[in-house]
């Protein structure tokens, strides 16, 4: 089976996730992925610890695919290893702030100067052109100023996402723009500079509410689990747990109501659109409410499932990792890492390709694995890399 990106290098100095998850789904269709660590490691490797070593689950699950090497790139002997290592690259992934990348000649003129037909792929927290964007930042400043965050759990207390949605968001559009940028460099044979931003993204995936806000001022308030647009569409407790459900449209909400006995809820004129539903979903959810308490998670479920709602339960993340259709549908794959007792679940690409999907082709890399090789295919001798390990450069 051939991969997308055979014969494609990319070299990741990436950190946390949105540079690293970038890199990783090149690194999924095949690309030739460098992990360029700190001599010590880098933060983002003991995040979450699941072995004695200390490596963490964000760095085993954002780091699949690729080969590690350690370096200090600040270094002169260190600035010289880049500049052989960027002169056999295609890509350059480096989620850093452009000071960074200029200190370390990882801009783009720099880049240039080595591989004129290099793509620079970076991340930046708020993006270019505005009063903040020499600022840093992470996932959840862009989930609190694009509006996301407010209207999630209550007044009193707003909530932002557990799940990193605006670092992975960012990624993908990463990896995607870095493929646009591949796909030009074909014709034009033109390298280029492809940025994503945190706050960007989080502004594009909230875009449709700012919408609504601008043309029609409707200052919405936040309202806990329950959908402003439609209804039903919430949170319910079971007499086991809990489910969330969704009647979104006239027809879904005919046959929403017709199972829960309230057919004169057709004609009342509270519920005759999704707007009107969304204005009054208070009372939608405390009927519901009162159905979902006298079943269990799977008798709910099953009538839903009759009137064609679509609904499903709420899960810890053990019971999501015993979830039959996860497993069956391959949305998890157990692989083995060193030192971890039990194998890791990772999730493969999360987009499948019929004919050239990612693959999982090996685990993320220890600490410096493939430093001698690297160094060894750039042109380094075994001695030549014994004396700058004595050095502190690798």
């Amino acid at each position: 089976m051939t991969n997308v990106l055979d014969g494609i290098r990319v070299l990741d100095f990436g950190r946390y996730i949105a540079g690293p998850y970038c890199a990783a789904l090149l690194a999924d269709l095949g690309a030739d992925v460098i992990r360029i660590e700190r001599i010590g490691g880098g933060e983002d490797r003991w995040v979450a610890p699941i072995n004695e070593d200390g490596i963490g689950a964000l760095y085993v699950t954002m780091n699949r695919n690729k080969r590690g090497m350690t370096l200090d790139p600040s270094s002169p002997e260190g600035r010289e290893i880049v500049k052989k290592l960027v002169a056999t690259a295609d890509v350059v992934v480096a989620n850093l702030p452009p000071e960074v990348l200029r200190s370390l000649s990882l801009d783009l003129e720099s880049l240039r100067r080595v591989k004129p037909d290099i793509i620079l792929t970076t991340v930046t927290a708020f993006g270019a052109g505005g009063p903040w964007s020499h600022k840093h930042g992470f996932d959840g400043i862009g989930q609190v100023m694009s509006g996301a965050a407010y209207m999630t759990g209550t007044l009193e207390t707003p909530y932002r996402a557990a799940v990193a949605w605006v670092d992975c968001g960012t990624a993908s559009l990463a990896a995607f723009g870095t493929l646009a940028a591949l796909m030009e460099r074909g014709k034009s044979g033109r390298g280029q500079k492809v940025e994503g931003a945190l706050l960007r993204t989080a502004v594009a995936f909230n875009n449709p509410a700012l919408v609504e806000q601008q043309a029609i001022q409707v200052n919405r308030i936040p309202t806990e689990n329950r959908g402003q647009t439609s209804a039903p569409s919430d949170l319910f407790r079971t007499t086991d747990g809990w489910i969330i459900a969704y009647a979104i449209g006239n027809p879904m909400f005919a046959r929403w109501a017709k199972m829960m006995g309230e057919d004169s809820w057709l004609t009342d004129p509270r519920f005759k659109d999704d707007e009107a539903r969304g204005n009054h979903a208070e009372d939608i959810s405390k009927r519901m409410s009162a159905w979902t308490m006298q079943r269990t998670t799977e008798q709910a479920l099953k009538e839903l499932e009759g009137a064609k709602i679509p609904a499903g339960p709420l899960y810890t993340p053990q019971q999501a990792l015993d979830d039959a259709h996860i497993r069956r549908a391959g949305l998890l794959v157990d692989t083995e890492y060193p030192g971890v007792a039990r194998r890791v679940p990772l999730a493969p690409t999360p987009v499948d390709l019929s004919d050239t999907p990612g693959r999982f082709r090996h685990r993320a890399p220890t600490l410096g694995e493939h430093t001698n090789a690297i160094l060894g295919e750039i042109g380094y001798s075994m001695a030549e890399i014994d004396a700058l390990r004595k050095k502190g450069v690798v």
